[in-house]
């Protein structure tokens, strides 16, 4: 659609005269012709461009998507839909245009979330005092902004038990890794960079991440680990709901759903004999409270309660067996071990 008729004999401009009407640089002008975005209708006798109507509109549209942060790729793709639809009745805007924002849409979350993180971090800083500002600037500056849960995952594929079934692992994994806020305070910049600091380091003693993987868990069969997580998943769901409203540990539902995984994944029955047994063996496995301890400082909100995470409800189930098994005990109760896991 021609929106300008130049005052020349052939309805024709110089660069220049383009550039003035649509108050751009001439550098601006050669830049988009030269990149082919921008067609000549022809060239003078002196070898000067020479553009039509149309080029007005082409170029403020041109304008108007490098405004909008659109690489050249993209302009030339929108540009170049839009030149096969003309003449087409009933054409409207084309997929490379939605597909274009979209992506710069996503872009930009990326780009807000790092900015974000990055406040949230100077302010980290800033807050903090002086003693404490080298320690703060060497956890921080380990962790990307926005910030990776790579490093969580690895720390807890080393945990899992190897043979463990690849979507029972992508379930765990959901319930274990924390996704780290898109807006976060700073305290929780820190939660996530102590967390980050805390999966890097070597675990058992400098013995390597395998030397942290619980005994009791030592399963040998890919399905009788992802029965055992299963059932701890279900577990753990029951113990969050009485964490929630703030009941002590207590056999109960959730206690002899957490018993019963365990049994069932090792072929036995759940005796008291099994139950002494298996406090005895998860009381004896490595601890990383650290790791729930921060997890839970990272998904907080200010003034509500705290929300329960795996390892606050297993230890919930741990102490409600516990107090049932010494209360067995107290009682007279005697067992055997032969039935422990395995």
């Amino acid at each position: 659609m021609e929106v300008q008729v130049f005052s020349s004999h052939d309805g024709l401009c110089t660069i220049g005269e383009l550039a003035e009407h649509l108050r751009v640089s001439v550098k601006t002008v050669r830049f988009y012709s030269d990149r082919g975005l921008l067609p000549e209708a022809s060239r003078s006798a002196g070898g000067h461009r020479r553009y039509g109507p149309d080029a007005v509109e082409r170029l403020s549209m041109i304008r108007s998507l490098r405004g909008l942060d659109l690489p050249v790729p993209e302009v030339r793709r929108i540009l170049d839909e839009q030149d096969a639809q003309d003449g087409r009745e009933g054409a409207g805007a084309g997929g490379a245009l939605e597909d274009a924002v979209a992506g710069r849409l996503r872009a930009l979350g990326s780009e807000l979330a790092a900015l974000r993180w990055r406040e949230a971090a100077l302010r980290l800083v800033q807050e903090c005092s002086p003693a404490e500002r080298p320690d703060r600037l060497r956890l921080v500056g380990a962790v990307a902004a926005p910030p990776s849960t790579a490093s969580l995952a690895r720390f807890w594929r080393a945990w899992l038990p190897h043979r463990m079934p690849a979507r029972s692992v992508r379930a765990f994994l959901e319930a274990a890794v924390p996704a780290p806020p898109d807006a976060p305070r700073p305290d929780q910049v820190l939660a996530f960079a102590r967390l980050h600091a805390f999966v890097t380091r070597p675990c058992g003693g400098g013995a390597g991440a395998g030397s942290c993987q619980p005994r009791a868990h030592g399963v040998r069969e890919a399905r009788a680990s992802a029965v055992l997580y299963a059932g701890l998943a279900e577990a753990y769901d029951l113990a969050g709901a009485e964490l929630r409203r703030g009941a002590e540990p207590s056999p109960g539902e959730a206690l002899d759903g957490f018993v019963d995984t365990y049994a069932s994944t090792y072929g036995a029955r759940d005796t008291p004999v099994f139950r002494r047994v298996l406090a005895g063996r998860l009381a004896a496995d490595p601890r990383i409270d650290r790791y729930w301890e921060l997890t839970a400082e990272l998904i907080s909100t200010p003034g509500a309660p705290p929300e329960p995470t795996p390892g606050a409800a297993h230890d919930w189930l741990l102490a409600a067996l516990e107090g049932q098994v010494g209360a067995a005990a107290g009682h007279g109760g005697e067992a055997s071990a032969s039935t422990a896991p395995a």
